[in-house]
């Protein structure tokens, strides 16, 4: 099998497909999406515009339209479905924000911290309902009606995902963490491409997908679990998830290297949902060797999502470079003057 290395100019030169690019502007999407949002004084109107300034990288409509040309999928089709993807995925950052209490959203005021969580809500639910009016649309022009379940089926597992994030009493171990992070993480990022393959007659592609994207997916969750110690995820203050009681990959490395009568403190402090100590505990964290392992584990899910995606069919593997390499960056990001750590200092934590 071919490494992904010596697949990247297959994609570069896949790049230079004028009609793809043309699919690919983000301008394109973003002209889309607002032709379908609520006009004429609706109360959403205005909401809905504001979110939308600031649309973000799109990277899940991307990844289904990339799919959707290389296995030959009719073009409209093709963007119904990827833009039903890409407007779910919106719908369930509105939520996430108001859930976090997270501020800010892509550099601005999240929709919740400018317009109220009652409105915030009201346009989750709406963008739910477009995502699937999108998708029966994309079913239509397809004649693939599996679609729409195969979308509720995915947001299902997200919105599972989220409420086992919630039920957390006490500060999960790092398989269960895991867990949680691949069922919120995971299943946005196979959609668009079990979507695209599904149309395209190719059911078998969602099996060969999942595993990569559940371990690629966890690596992503990591670097933003890093990045909320750093203040860097949107949140009001770093450790914001310390607060929250959220399952955090620098929380759980933390506790793991605690001595049993500190890990007794912590778990008793973490189970109370008290906030009183919040700072003491934030600043043990930041002092310890946390951050930097997690940084670590984050390497090798990359390492192992790499080894995974080199047994992809090569189609597939022209999709998923562009993912990988943009979410390594985004995980890159994350470690700054990290990166030059070397995994032999820490062995022995």
């Amino acid at each position: 099998m071919k490494k992904i290395s010596t697949l990247v100019k297959a994609f570069t030169a896949d790049e230079a497909d004028t009609q793809l690019r043309h699919q690919l502007n983000s301008k394109n999407l973003v002209d889309f999406i607002a032709a379908r949002l609520p006009r004429g004084a609706q109360p959403l109107e205005e909401v809905a515009a504001y979110h939308f300034k600031k649309p973000g990288k799109m990277l899940r409509a991307k990844m289904a339209l990339r799919a959707s040309h290389l296995l030959n999928v009719n073009k409209a089709a093709a963007m119904h479905w990827a833009i039903a993807i890409e407007v779910l995925h919106n719908a369930s950052l509105i939520h996430d924000d108001i859930c976090d209490g997270d501020q800010l959203r892509r550099g601005q005021p999240a929709v919740w911290s400018k317009y109220g969580r009652d409105i915030a809500l009201a346009l989750g639910d709406w963008l739910i309902a477009l995502s699937f009016e999108l998708a029966a649309e994309a079913a239509q022009r397809s004649n693939t009606l599996m679609l729409v379940k195969l979308l509720a089926r995915h947001m299902k597992t997200t919105t599972m995902g989220e409420a086992r994030e919630f039920n957390v009493h006490g500060a999960c171990n790092w398989q269960g963490y895991l867990e949680i992070s691949a069922d919120k993480t995971a299943p946005l990022f196979i959609a668009p491409i079990e979507g695209a393959a599904a149309m395209a007659l190719h059911d078998v592609a969602a099996k060969a997908i999942g595993t990569y994207f559940h371990c690629l997916g966890n690596a992503y969750q990591v670097a933003n679990d890093i990045m909320n110690f750093q203040g860097d995820d949107g949140a009001l203050s770093s450790g914001s998830d310390l607060i929250r009681r959220a399952p955090n990959a620098v929380i759980v490395i933390f506790r793991e290297g605690l001595d049993d009568v500190s890990k007794v403190r912590f778990d008793n402090w973490y189970a109370s949902g008290r906030q009183d100590n919040h700072l003491l505990w934030r600043n043990k964290i930041i002092a310890s060797p946390a951050m930097n392992i997690a940084a670590i584990r984050m390497q090798e899910l990359i390492d192992d999502s790499e080894r995974l995606a080199e047994k992809l069919p090569t189609e597939l593997v022209q999709i998923v470079i562009p993912i990988q390499q943009m979410l390594q960056h985004e995980c890159q990001k994350s470690t700054g003057v990290m990166k030059s750590l070397r995994r032999s200092e820490l062995q022995n934590y």
